[in-house]
């Protein structure tokens, strides 16, 4: 049961982090200081680390595969084979890509305000 209490809070909390800041207000969720502790000592280390393997491969350079750098450069050489729509759509994905920073960028500090206020220095 403690189980399943926490995989529906950690989905509940995962999507209050990721969602836009235009999304709906949402009722806040309350739990156990056991059930708190449980999610600093698991959960929350495999988040952060998760945001800033995201973001370091988002802002790597042009040999990362999935980095801005990477997509432009690809987008790039379709063009000069003169492939135009390859090119194109691999530019909207860069632009796309580099628009996640922000919203990583708030995921992360969220995170960092729950470990702040609900974990334990010792944790």
């Amino acid at each position: 049961m403690l189980k399943h209490t926490i995989a529906v809070c950690l989905t509940a909390a995962g999507l209050v982090a990721l969602a836009p800041a235009a999304s709906a207000q949402t009722a806040p969720i309350t739990l156990s200081p056991e059930e708190s502790q449980q999610l600093c000592a698991e959960w929350l280390p495999k988040l952060t680390e998760r945001t800033t393997k995201l973001t370091d491969r988002i802002n790597g350079g042009p040999e990362v595969r999935g980095s801005v750098a990477n997509l432009k450069a690809r987008a790039e050489d379709q063009r000069k084979k003169n492939h135009n729509d390859t090119a194109d759509r691999l530019q909207k994905r860069a632009n796309k890509r580099s628009g996640r920073l922000p919203e990583l960028a708030a995921a992360k500090q969220k995170l960092d305000a729950f470990a702040g206020a609900h974990c334990k220095a010792g944790k």
